[in-house]
């Protein structure tokens, strides 16, 4: 309503408004729940406003505002309303950050203070945190504010680690009973986690390691186990964010994590066993080149704990972890003695532990393939046993992950020594996906391990299609809906994380998470693209199948990781089909069958590039789409070249917004080098857009020659090579690199361009940068073969230009060869074609003194 009243011209004067708003929210003897509504009211206006110099009128209502919030949470009868409001100014932090800009202090306090405060209802504390955590998050509206605030770091990080220490030592923890993972964790832990990894993130390294180094030492020598614990747990959740940092205090990091696995408490070691793994990622390759020699005999002698299975889980876990981030050499001499205890793990009693040690195993066959060999005979009948044999619903997941490890072993031997083996086991497969009580997890563990299992055999997997197709086609295929319950609510969330779906699978309905939903389709439509490229020819028979399921999906947006999948598998259909085509292997296909493919997969792909609002995946469709267009951009007439320009044309001008609001970005105020850096990985994404756009003109160039020209001039605004901040070093370059191929393709044609891009390649021809360089000296010499007369006037300014390059002090070094070379040949291009416009003063030849 807000929002209408303030489009409508015959509004009330703001001035009204104004003291309308002031008043109620002054007005301490009308009802909380009027001034409440009052302040949601002035909220939706300040976001309504679009001018900000009327929304600083709005200044003097903020006290008011706090005031009617902190009556709000100190009334424990009107929890509710509290929570309400609550909700209404995460809103704010969330669209209008900076209106609290000029009262930061004195809003940022009080919602600290509501956090605190250990009389507060958890409800209403977690949501000030939120609050906190936007705030800290509004990085496009709002950056680098919350880090000029004094102590907001110190107070706010030591806030998220008090929440971390709301946790119970279980007594059913220690037993690693698969169903108690997590017992003891509360709401509160659970929360803090999230919010420390989400607080790092956001405010970036140099913001938070320091305070966090300072205040987790603290912590891990704290008497209090639960102190102990949340130190590690926390160094874990930070270190992403803050890794870039953290690192410069490596050896405390590792040092401290490294005594803690002597700790007393199991729940403690275990947390520091964990922590490692994570570190491993992290800090790689960092901590595996300079501690392999402590950590892993540190990890090996965690796998004896045979009294505290919880630690022999995270033992495993860990191993695996730094071992597939570690260099395969400092690795080797550790390897048996691994292997060795991961077997004996392996047929361990408790399934948690077997569960790990077979993870642990599958990921570092994946690795050293060689190490596998001469473990084969006998490891493959346990693995076997196990997957025979664990077969009701309680060890659905030991089923699973044996199957898992089955499949990297097999991968990690070959087809000719795994084969026989996998008979065995794709029949024990079929079985389980007939079975009325299977768990979906199963299904997705089967199709990864299929996946697995076609890269391993190539083509000797195609007798196995016929079991492997309805399965996957319904995996891709499956729909959010008939919601069974949704976890909205707290117990709904702690028990199953997300919604709760009943599909049809096959003959029967199953129940299924959302998030496991969504993991099966982006799986299914990956392994589409699989099968296609390894069965090349051979995948014919099910192209149109896997066609009809992928096209849709292109615009699946309730999920990236499905249209990224989706994305890169429509090149392997189309080369499938152009392979069984020329091989003469498709029943029923000719050419016409493979343009109509070609036709709609172009389309598909043009579509989903103009709805596509993800940046890397629009270059990824870029990508894919110039793959294609190599393949069967012939095919195209003038109409669908058009069509495919006017949706490339729609792709430069979002980003040329995009790029122009990251420059705005780094006009603000409280920017910093945190912000930049930030800022620098956007407008990388956008440079790969612009290098993707460039590649597919290239393409088209190639193909069509002279005949493309006209198209091309439709983009001409956006490809010209300009200097400054508007374009990067590689866009600029694939400026060139369009220009070079205009005039090596197109003949006479090209001349008009010789005369556009003349400026731009003299001046680039000494760039700073040797790519640019390099790329503008080819055109030079390109314009001193082809440019004829329009080349003559800028003959003496480009001998020059070239002779700087030559003569140069660093010439000859590695990163400036390629340039040189191309200096050099530009030279002797100009030397013959353009003799007569020659002073023989200014040309200096290699080598000459």
């Amino acid at each position: 309503m807000v929002r209408k009243l303030w489009q409508t011209p015959n509004i009330p004067c703001l001035k009204d408004w104004h003291s309308l708003f002031l008043n109620t929210l002054n007005d301490d003897t009308l009802l909380l729940e009027v001034r409440i509504m009052a302040t949601k009211a002035v909220i939706n206006f300040i976001q309504s406003v679009p001018n900000s110099n009327e929304k600083e009128r709005f200044q003097e209502l903020l006290p008011g505002m706090m005031k009617t919030l902190t009556d709000a949470t100190s009334n424990s009868d009107q929890e509710d309303v509290a929570e309400y409001a609550l909700n209404f100014f995460i809103e704010l932090a969330e669209n209008e950050p900076k209106f609290l800009r000029r009262q930061l202090a004195i809003v940022v306090g009080s919602f600290i203070e509501i956090a605190e405060a250990e009389n507060v209802q958890d409800g209403m504390r977690k949501l000030a945190v939120e609050f906190l955590i936007t705030m800290v998050k509004a990085k496009e509206r709002a950056p680098g504010m919350m880090k000029k605030l004094p102590l907001f770091t110190n107070r706010c990080f030591a806030m998220l680690l008090q929440l971390l220490l709301d946790i119970k030592d279980e007594p059913i923890w220690h037993t690693a009973d698969i169903m108690h993972e997590d017992a003891g964790e509360t709401n509160n832990y659970n929360f803090g986690k999230e919010c420390l990894s989400r607080f790092s993130v956001a405010l970036g390294g140099k913001t938070v390691a320091p305070i966090a180094i300072e205040q987790l030492s603290a912590f891990i020598v704290a008497p209090e186990w639960e102190k102990r614990h949340a130190a590690l747990v926390a160094l874990y959740q930070i270190a992403e964010g803050s890794s870039k940092v953290i690192i410069k205090y490596l050896e405390h990091v590792v040092n401290m994590v490294l005594h803690s696995f002597q700790d007393h408490h199991p729940r403690v070691r275990s947390a520091a066993i964990k922590s490692i793994g994570r570190l491993s990622v992290d800090f790689h390759p960092e901590l595996q080149e300079q501690y392999t020699n402590q950590v892993l005999p540190a990890l090996v002698a965690a796998m004896d704990e045979f009294q505290n299975p919880r630690v022999q889980v995270e033992a495993a876990a860990a191993v695996k972890i730094f071992c597939l981030t570690g260099k395969p050499e400092t690795l080797v001499p550790h390897l048996d003695g691994i292997l060795k205890k991961l077997l004996v793990l392996m047929q361990n009693d408790n399934q948690m532990v077997q569960e790990a040690a077979l993870k642990a195993l599958g990921g570092i066959a994946n690795l050293y393939k060689e190490h596998f060999q001469k473990h084969y005979d006998f490891l493959m009948p346990y693995l076997k046993t196990i997957l025979v044999n664990a077969n009701n619903k309680y060890n659905v997941l030991l089923q699973s992950t044996a199957l898992e490890c089955i499949s990297f072993v097999g991968m990690a031997v070959g087809k000719e020594k795994f084969s026989d083996d996998l008979k065995q086991v794709m029949e024990v497969v079929k079985p389980l996906l007939k079975s009325q009580d299977i768990e979906f997890v199963t299904i997705i563990y089967i199709l990864e391990a299929w996946s697995r299992f076609c890269r391993c055999m190539e083509k000797d997997f195609l007798p196995y299609m016929s079991t492997v197709m309805p399965p996957l086609v319904e995996c891709a295929r499956l729909k959010l809906d008939k919601i069974l319950f949704s976890a909205d609510t707290d117990d709904c969330r702690e028990m199953f994380g997300d919604s709760v779906h009943f599909v049809m699978f096959g003959k029967r309905m199953i129940s299924i998470t959302e998030s496991d939903l969504l993991r099966g389709k982006s799986i299914a439509c990956g392994i589409f693209g699989l099968l296609a490229q390894t069965l090349e020819e051979d995948f014919h028979p099910w192209i149109s199948q896997a066609a009809s399921v992928l096209v849709p999906l292109l615009k699946f947006y309730i999920h990236k990781e499905v249209r990224s999948k989706t994305i890169r598998a429509m090149y392997p259909l189309l080369i499938s089909a152009k392979l069984a085509v020329e091989k003469g292997t498709a029943e029923g296909g000719n050419k016409s069958y493979f343009k109509k493919l070609s036709t709609a997969t172009l389309r598909a792909l043009r579509d989903a590039l103009y709805s596509e609002p993800k940046v890397e995946l629009c270059a990824s469709i870029l990508r894919e789409l110039n793959k294609c267009l190599q393949i069967c951009g012939s095919l195209l007439n003038k109409e669908r070249i058009l069509r495919t320009i006017n949706k490339i044309k729609h792709v430069l001008v979002k980003s040329s917004r995009r790029k122009g609001d990251l420059v705005k970005r780094a006009k603000s105020e409280d920017f910093d080098a945190e912000e930049a850096e930030l800022l620098r990985g956007e407008r990388e994404q956008e440079e790969e857009v612009f290098i993707n756009v460039g590649n597919i003109l290239v393409t088209f160039i190639k193909i069509f020659k002279a005949d493309f020209l006209p198209f091309l001039d439709k983009l001409s605004s956006y490809l010209l090579p300009m200097k400054g901040k508007d374009y990067t070093a590689a866009e600029t370059s694939t400026c060139f690199l369009i220009f070079a191929k205009l005039v090596e393709d197109c003949g006479e044609a090209a001349l008009k361009y010789c005369y556009i891009y003349l400026p731009f390649l003299l001046d680039s021809s000494n760039d700073e940068n040797s790519g640019v360089r390099q790329n503008a000296l080819y055109g030079l010499r390109l314009c001193a073969e082809y440019g004829g007369s329009v080349f003559e006037p800028v003959v003496g300014e480009a001998l020059s230009r070239i002779n700087v390059v030559i003569t140069h002090l660093h010439a000859h070094e590695p990163e400036n060869e390629h340039a040189y070379n191309n200096a050099v040949s530009a030279l002797g291009k100009i030397c013959q074609v353009h003799q007569e416009s020659i002073d023989s003063v200014q040309v200096h030849f290699p080598g000459n003194p």
